[in-house]
C-alpha cells in the first residue's frame, strides 16, 4: 500500500534529523496518526524543537510556531479584531493558532491565562474570540515542548491542559554513538530546511481512517479496563484515569498496531503506549518513590495479561 510505504519513508526521514531516538520518533508519529496532540518534555538542547519542526514539515501541513514567553497574551495566540477605516468596521486578524500544526515552543513559560487559551482549541478544534466562535483548520495538531518544572521561569501546566495532550514523550540525552554522529554531521537547522513533505493532507486522512479501523477484541479491552481500574485503586496513584484517558490509550494502541503492520490491537500494544499516554495525567502516591512513568511501568508489570 502506498500509505505504508509513505509511512516508512516518513519515519526514515525523521530519523535522519533526530538521531538514535527511533522509539520516541515512532511514538510521535503514532500520536499524530491517532489524531492527538503531542507534548515533548525535556531539558533544553536535546532536540525537542527540532523534532517538532521536523514532524510538521514531514506531514506536509501548514504550520506556525509560537515562542511562549511570560508576556505572551491570549490575543497574541488567538487573534484580535482591529478597526480598519477603509471598511468602516472591525476586521478580525487570525492569530497563529489558525494553522494545521501549531508548534507551541516552551509552552510552560507562558502564564496560566495564556496556556488556558489553548484548551478550547485542543479539545473542540475551535476558538471563541470576542464572542464569536471560529473553527480551526482540519486537521489541527498542537505539538508543544516544555522544560522541566524546576527550571527558572516556568509555570506548571494545569491538569486540565495536560489531559488534552494525547501523549507526552521525553527524548533524553543521546547515546554516545548517536552524539558522535551529531558532532561530525551537518547542522540540524540545515537538515530541517531540506526536509520535504512526505504525506499530503489527503494521505494523512486516509492513514487516520485506517488506524481508526484497527480491531480491538474484547479480551484486550478487558485488559485495558483492568489497568484503568488499577490506577483508581489508590495503590499506585493519588487519582485514577478518566474515560477520556482510556479512549486515548485505545487510539494510541491502534496506531501502534497499524505501524507494526497489524489490523488488530494486541495486549503488548496497550502496554507499549500506556506510559506515554497516561503518565502525564497521573500523580504517584507519596510512598511510591518513583516518577509517574516508572510507576506506570511497575503497574503494568503487576497486572496479569489476558
Amino acid at each position: 500500500m502506498i500509505a505504508d510505504s509513505k509511512l516508512q519513508q516518513l519515519l526514515s526521514q525523521l530519523n535522519t534529523v533526530i538521531v538514535g531516538k527511533q522509539a520516541q520518533v515512532a511514538d510521535c508519529v503514532a500520536c499524530l496518526l491517532a489524531g492527538g496532540h503531542l507534548l515533548i518534555e525535556d531539558v533544553p538542547g536535546v532536540g525537542k524543537t527540532t523534532l517538532a519542526q521536523a514532524l510538521a514539515r514531514s506531514f506536509g501541513l501548514r504550520f506556525s510556531r509560537v515562542q511562549f514567553t511570560a508576556d505572551l497574551m491570549p490575543s497574541d495566540l488567538l487573534g484580535v479584531s482591529i478597526y480598519e477605516r477603509g471598511r468602516e468596521g472591525f476586521v478580525f486578524h487570525p492569530g497563529p493558532v489558525f494553522a494545521q500544526v501549531l508548534l507551541a515552543d516552551e509552552i510552560n513559560r507562558a502564564s496560566p491565562k495564556t496556556q488556558s487559551a489553548l484548551l478550547e482549541a485542543m479539545e473542540e478544534k475551535q476558538v471563541t474570540v470576542e464572542g464569536s466562535t471560529r473553527p480551526l483548520p482540519a486537521p489541527f495538531f498542537v505539538i508543544a515542548t516544555q522544560n522541566p518544572h524546576d527550571q527558572l521561569g516556568t509555570y506548571a501546566l494545569p491538569e486540565s491542559q495536560l489531559d488534552r495532550f494525547h501523549m507526552r514523550i521525553s527524548l533524553g540525552y543521546p547515546a554516545r554513538a548517536a552524539e558522535r554522529e551529531l558532532l561530525r554531521g551537518n547542522d540540524r537547522r540545515d537538515l530541517l530546511e531540506g526536509l520535504q513533505p512526505v504525506l499530503s493532507p489527503i494521505e494523512l486522512a486516509h492513514l487516520q481512517k485506517a488506524v481508526a479501523a484497527v480491531h480491538t477484541a474484547e479480551p484486550v479491552l478487558e485488559y485495558l479496563q483492568n489497568l484503568i481500574e488499577a490506577t483508581r485503586s489508590g495503590k499506585w496513584f493519588a487519582q485514577g484515569l478518566s474515560p477520556r484517558a482510556a479512549l486515548a490509550v485505545v487510539r494510541a494502541a491502534k496506531a501502534q498496531a497499524y505501524m507494526n503492520a497489524r489490523d488488530y490491537v494486541a495486549p503488548d500494544d496497550i502496554a507499549a503506549v500506556l506510559p506515554q499516554t497516561t503518565a502525564h495525567r497521573l500523580i504517584p502516591v507519596s510512598s511510591a518513590g518513583r516518577g509517574s512513568v516508572e510507576q506506570v511501568r511497575a503497574m503494568v508489570k503487576a497486572t496479569p495479561l489476558p
